[in-house]
């Protein structure tokens, strides 16, 4: 393992943060959050810049589009673009983060170049049909089913917690092919059309009031078997190597944005009056706060020990999903901190008394999703007894 930045690295860093300097002043205001036409025109041409310049889909082969980046190189990548302040992905996750480097990994050459280009661009917006209601931390239990009609899948079902299907063009879905084997081994992995006729989309709406998260109702859905990834019935296989890809860098940005709420806060505390001071007066808080920052600091070392171990093996290995873990605890901890903190005000997502408090609310509910983004507690737990403590393993079904 081996923690330091390397003189290539750092002058990537360099060239990096001279770039965001000459272009960010351009980029227009962010849309409001539910104007979800005008935020998916602003990632996509956020995505087209970075392919202009050469970024896009830094960590994808170069043979593929991308820029063939290490994983130091894509860590230092959303080091420097947080920093900045940049739009991150967006609507793009699902096809730059998930969708794409799954194709690069399984999809024929005909499907990768028909769909690698409009992703790498920002043309095409993805979504994931994974998780349905009675089958969201065992994925494997899925009942969406697609029966074979000569050259097309005939599929009906129902998938949730869809994000962005509301304005995606593609969604990589897994379907159920064989109800006759054992659950993990009857599904497969296929590409939808979003236009195709039989799709209903019902967005939901969050405690926050936002609508990013959709719900598909799919009304005998006619998906040709050539947007089939893997073969038939070895979608499991398919779907494990994209969720690979979810518990890798996915949260960096996640964990650097959460490592500047911490730093926000400190300063905020110092702003919000008490009967006799200021907050930051607080011991407790202010001890409270530190041990956050020292564990976001520790958790740190973590990701990079990760990126060390996928560059040296190709495999961020089990230690994702001890930083998961981590992680969603730690959020956790400092949603509650914020809360004590902010008092009455609280209870408002707006700012109040001209102080920046409603990000601080945002931020305390959307830490409740991250026990459930990218694999439940549970699973992380699962897997950490299993994998890294050589614990037995559940009984399968």
């Amino acid at each position: 393992m081996d923690l330091r930045y390397t003189d290539e690295e750092q002058d990537f860093r360099h060239e990096l943060r001279s770039w965001l300097q000459s272009v960010l002043g351009d980029v227009p205001p962010e849309p409001e959050r539910h104007d979800w036409a005008g935020r998916r025109g602003w990632d996509s041409a956020w995505q087209r810049t970075l392919f202009d310049a050469g970024y896009a889909g830094i960590n994808w082969p170069a043979e593929f589009g991308g820029r063939g980046a290490t994983p130091t190189e894509h860590l230092i990548f959303l080091e420097e673009t947080e920093r900045a302040k940049a739009p991150y992905v967006g609507m793009n996750f699902v096809g730059l983060l998930h969708a794409g480097p799954t194709l690069i990994v399984e999809a024929t050459d005909e499907q990768k170049d028909h769909h690698l280009p409009g992703i790498l661009k920002g043309d095409h917006v993805w979504c994931q049909g994974f998780s349905e209601p009675g089958a969201g931390s065992d994925l494997a239990s899925l009942s969406c089913r697609a029966i074979r009609d000569g050259d097309d899948y005939i599929v009906s079902g129902q998938k949730i917690w869809t994000s962005f299907a509301h304005v995606a063009d593609y969604c990589e879905m897994l379907v159920r092919t064989d109800t006759n084997v054992p659950k993990h081994k009857g599904i497969s992995w296929v590409i939808m059309d979003m236009l195709t006729p039989g799709i209903d989309i019902r967005p939901l709406r969050t405690m926050e009031g936002s609508t990013e998260f959709c719900e598909m109702f799919l009304d005998e859905v006619r998906i040709p078997v050539s947007s089939r990834v893997g073969d038939e019935n070895d979608g499991w296989r398919v779907a494990m190597t994209t969720l690979s890809f979810e518990r890798g860098t996915a949260f960096v940005s996640e964990m650097l944005q959460t490592m500047e709420l911490c730093r926000d806060l400190a300063t905020l505390a110092t702003k919000i009056t008490r009967s006799s001071g200021v907050a930051w007066e607080d011991a407790g808080l202010r001890r409270d706060l530190g041990r956050v920052t020292a564990e976001l600091d520790a958790l740190w070392a973590l990701t990079r020990r990760n990126i060390s171990e996928a560059t040296r093996t190709g495999l961020v290995g089990a230690g994702g999903s001890v930083f998961k873990l981590a992680y969603t605890d730690l959020r956790q901890r400092l949603g509650e901190i914020a809360l004590h903190l902010l008092d009455r005000a609280s209870l408002s997502l707006d700012d109040i008394g001209e102080l920046p408090t409603g990000e601080h609310v945002q931020g305390r509910i959307h830490g409740l999703s991250m026990t459930i983004a990218a694999g439940t507690t549970q699973v992380q737990k699962n897997i950490i007894s299993e994998r890294l403590l050589g614990l037995p393993k559940e009984p399968r079904v």
